[in-house]
């Protein structure tokens, strides 16, 4: 069962937080990122508490001000106008609720370091969280006098990371850091390329100051309890969203008091942290190793033994999120420890519904889908982690509740991501796809032709069969 259908240990109701997004300030996202936009997508989604991301970017932070409205200490609504206006554009069974307990936010930001340390280049994310506009004020101020804070949303700093965390507790001893998607290869504190062997490492005399990390898209928990050294830290997840529908797809449930201060409290001791929402980490960029340009995807057992080069153009592969956590565990596949929280792997609504239909997940199609479901059956992580299968099968039809029942038993197929590609994930072979009517003869949303299984992305190696100059136009070029 999710976390957040479990009776919560401490007699509070359990939400769902996730807090790390970002906003149309940042490069490669979205233009509809903006308050209103987030506010009613999280009530689509389930979510409770919303970071903002990026109160660095002047605009933002500006934004912000104008915008949001204290709520419980240390977080933040809309005004009731702006709350109204979501309610009103939400389906009726969402929408009371929504102008009952509007979405809460939280001021949050992703921070990029890039800095020398023992001889190596050291390329690390950060999230920041503060507890009121005052101190992001006094925390801009500080940063601003580093860096260009008005060029991105996430910016890039040439900044240690302990001296960031300093930097943090100054503008307010309620403020707190948590190392972003720690596993990342190229990004992160414990990444394979620019990263250290521990967390406590990276932030030096500062470190007993970092109580939770975030494990990202590429790892889930499980992967993380094999390394002894994380037993100290929370582990927490989040959805890195680029993109307003890209929400919870991964998350923290928590079943504290909903306020800043309960949710650090949470994250620094465990107590009412209930458990987090997953990708299947295969679907994660990095999760495996490869070279995207090559078509190479391998497992950390093959890197070893071609010795981490690539076969085809022999350069170094990029090492993954599952080899960088072999070469750090020193427990074996399957230990889980005393203080683990529970894990729901999920596969976001949309992206079943177009592997039914297909269609992509972000198609016209799959959008009307995913709002008559909504409307019929409320917000996504209740559809995908605790509405009864007989009531989807009746609003969806027998296909989508059998996919929703493999998927809460865990039963999907999986292709690894890799060098930046994501993986694939899906819940029916393609023989079963095409022998199945996708229904019951009922009215139901999935009275439609029968899909095909979605298919992988195509390597990289055959777009390059047939134009035998990319891989010279591309040389160089950083794969990200």
């Amino acid at each position: 069962m999710p976390p957040f259908s479990a009776v919560p240990s401490g007699g509070l109701p359990s939400f769902v937080a996730d807090l790390h997004i970002h906003s149309r300030y940042s490069r490669a996202c979205s233009r509809d990122l903006t308050l209103p936009n987030l506010g009613w997508w999280a009530r689509r989604k389930g979510i409770g508490v919303l970071g903002t991301g990026d109160f660095t970017h002047p605009a933002w932070y500006d934004h912000l001000r104008e915008t949001l409205h204290p709520a419980e200490p240390g977080l933040y609504r809309l005004s009731p106008e702006a709350e109204r206006d979501i309610a009103r554009r939400l389906p009726p069974r969402l929408a009371s609720a929504a102008e009952a307990d509007p979405v809460r936010f939280m001021l949050s930001v992703e921070i990029s370091t890039i800095y020398k340390r023992d001889d190596r280049t050291r390329k690390v994310h950060h999230l920041i969280y503060l507890p009121d506009l005052d101190a992001v004020a006094r925390f801009n101020a500080a940063l601003g006098r580093i860096g260009n804070l008005g060029s991105d949303g996430r910016p890039i700093l040439g900044l240690d990371s302990r001296d960031l965390l300093e930097i943090t507790l100054e503008a307010s001893p309620d403020g707190y850091l948590v190392p972003a998607h720690i596993w990342t290869p190229w990004f992160s504190a414990l990444g394979s390329k620019s990263g250290f062997d521990a967390i406590a490492d990276c932030y030096a005399d500062l470190a007993e100051h970092i109580f939770a990390v975030e494990t990202g898209l590429s790892s889930d928990p499980e992967m993380n309890w094999r390394v002894g050294s994380l037993d100290r830290y929370q582990l927490v997840s989040n959805s890195d969203a680029h993109s307003p529908p890209a929400l919870a797809r991964e998350a923290t449930v928590l079943d504290s008091a909903r306020d800043y201060f309960a949710i650090r409290e949470a994250l620094r001791t465990g107590d009412g942290l209930a458990g987090t929402i997953e990708f299947f980490p295969e679907e994660g960029k990095y999760h495996a190793d490869g070279h995207r340009l090559c078509g190479v995807n391998w497992s950390p057992e093959r890197t070893r033994e071609a010795g981490g080069r690539c076969p085809e153009c022999g350069k170094p592969l990029t090492v993954g999120v599952l080899s960088r956590v072999e070469e750090l565990a020193d427990r074996p596949v399957g230990h889980r420890p005393a203080h683990a929280r529970e894990v729901t792997h999920l596969v976001p609504l949309a992206e079943i519904l177009g592997e039914l239909n297909r269609v992509g997940a972000r198609s016209k199609r799959v959008e009307g889908k995913l709002h008559e479901l909504i409307a019929a059956l409320g917000p996504e992580l209740d559809i995908l982690t605790r509405t009864p299968l007989d009531e989807i099968g009746r609003v969806g039809g027998e296909l989508l509740a059998e996919g929703i029942g493999r998927l809460r038993r865990g039963e999907v197929r999986r292709v690894p991501g890799y060098d930046g590609e994501y993986g694939v994930i899906t819940l029916f072979d393609p023989a079963e796809l095409g022998s199945s009517t996708g229904g019951t003869g009922q009215d139901t949303l999935f009275d439609v032709p029968v899909p095909a299984q979605r298919t992988p992305a195509e390597p990289a190696a055959k777009v390059r069969a047939r134009r035998p100059d990319l891989r010279r136009r591309l040389r160089g070029r950083p794969l990200r």
